[in-house]
């Protein structure tokens, strides 16, 4: 064994949850400390229990909204001065919204670490929302919408492949909010919103790097203690029924290449069967010498791109995809018979020892090497904290490990149904100038 190897073997055999610092403030606040010593920086995260999946239709698009706020001043902060202040001293700030959760994340000198942990405790429960702040950032995001889903072809076509695969759960609708209920939403609608959700027993702070967990975790007591807990938010509980059917869906767009999606109803990490749908997504799409990508890119050249997605850490059953770009005068029904086929030869056939353990090797590698940053710890730790546990990281290598061929072939016949999927093709009306980004929220 090289010592690359060796040290990769090591890593993947150290438990992370172990070193991690774990209390719960008496407001309700959960709060994760996991030192790493490689350099004198930390990272600093906020996750609130709160996304698209918490709104409503009619009111769709408040989380990311209210996203776009936090950064607009307190009572004690002006607008735009949370930046400022990251960025005088020496650190760098963001957020992202997602289906499932709304995340405040800051990167900086260790030592810097109070000033930020004042910071998000001054905005979780002391946001100051007025008129003529919310006004223009209102029309920031619905130009945002327009970028990413009216004008993007991609974008247009996962928003109508949610809204077709999905009848009851709220993952029917877009992060972004829907443009008519952007146009009809208030301060009021913005200041409820943040009322029910942003609370320290609806939030989990995760600190990941060159600190001492005691000292730090008193200083988030000290800052975070004296906030008021709020009102349990009410639950999200439509459950999506089974789909019996095919469901299609074409969205004809300016686009330079025709492009198609299939979705199919999956369970998440709290599954059973979440380890062999991550090894079988990794067994069809991870790399260039993948089965889809050497079959449908370099040998028939019908796509120039594919990839299959398994959204592992959502917090409700999702849709596991898909998602091609044909070649330059492919037919699209040419296409589907190819990824068709490719579906049938892994239910029918399964698949070969040397594939399995490639990509559970991928899948291991990737998982360590992840774990080479602060960021990337701190993140799976607060998704795995969100879909019940942090400690459930431990368990992803072991779930991975165990999988076989033949549970892989056994999903792949529970899960990749016909009448269980729903099919999304973009037509292209004309060439366009715009480029294909990906959809907003599309990381799960």
């Amino acid at each position: 064994m090289n010592v690359a190897a060796a040290s990769l073997a090591a890593a993947s055999s150290e438990e992370i949850a172990p070193r991690v610092k774990e209390a719960v403030l008496e407001n309700g606040l959960k709060v994760l400390i996991l030192p790493a010593g490689k350099a004198p920086v930390a990272t600093l995260q906020v996750w609130y229990r709160v996304g698209s999946r918490n709104e409503q239709l009619g009111k769709t698009g408040l989380s990311h909204l209210l996203e776009h706020m936090m950064f607009k001043g307190t009572e004690k902060t002006g607008p735009e001065e949370f930046t400022r202040i990251v960025q005088r001293n020496g650190g760098e700030s963001n957020a992202f919204t997602s289906t499932d959760y709304t995340t405040y994340f800051e990167t900086l000198a260790a030592d810097r670490l109070p000033i930020m942990l004042g910071l998000e405790a001054d905005r979780m429960r002391g946001l100051k929302l007025v008129d003529e702040l919310f006004q223009p950032e209102l029309k920031v995001v619905m130009e945002e919408r327009r970028l990413r889903s009216v004008d993007n072809p991609w974008g247009a076509l996962f928003e109508e492949l949610a809204a077709t695969a999905y009848r009851a759960h709220p993952y029917m609708w877009p992060i972004v909010g829907w443009m008519r209920d952007l146009e009809t939403t208030t301060l009021q609608d913005l200041q409820k919103h943040y009322e029910t959700y942003y609370a320290p027993n609806n939030a989990v702070v995760v600190i990941a790097g060159d600190v001492d967990p005691e000292k730090t975790l008193e200083e988030v007591r000290k800052v975070f203690g004296e906030l008021e807990p709020g009102a349990l938010p009410p639950a999200v509980t439509p459950i999506e029924p089974v789909q019996n059917g095919e469901r299609r869906v074409v969205v004809k767009k300016e686009a330079n290449l025709a492009s198609l999606v299939y979705a199919y109803h999956v369970p998440n990490v709290r599954h059973p069967d979440a380890s062999a749908l991550e090894v079988m997504s990794t067994i069809l799409s991870g790399g260039e010498s993948s089965r889809l990508y050497r079959k449908l890119v370099i040998e028939k050249r019908l796509a120039l791109d594919i990839s299959a997605d398994f959204p592992l850490l959502s917090l409700d059953p999702n849709l596991f995809t898909f998602t091609a770009q044909a070649f330059p005068n492919t037919k699209i029904a040419e296409l589907e018979k190819a990824i068709d086929d490719e579906i049938a030869k892994l239910i029918a056939k399964g698949v070969e020892e040397r594939e399995l353990t490639k990509a559970k090797n991928q899948l291991e590698a990737q998982f360590v090497f992840a774990q080479d940053s602060n960021f990337y710890q701190a993140m799976l730790l607060a998704r795995f904290e969100l879909n019940g546990d942090f400690r459930g990281i431990d368990r992803y290598l072991p779930g991975v490990r165990a999988v076989t061929a033949a549970d892989v072939q056994r999903v792949a016949r529970e899960y990749l149904v016909e009448d269980h999927r729903t099919v999304g093709t973009l037509i292209p009306t004309g060439p366009s100038k715009k480029p294909m980004m990906p959809p907003s929220g599309a990381l799960h």
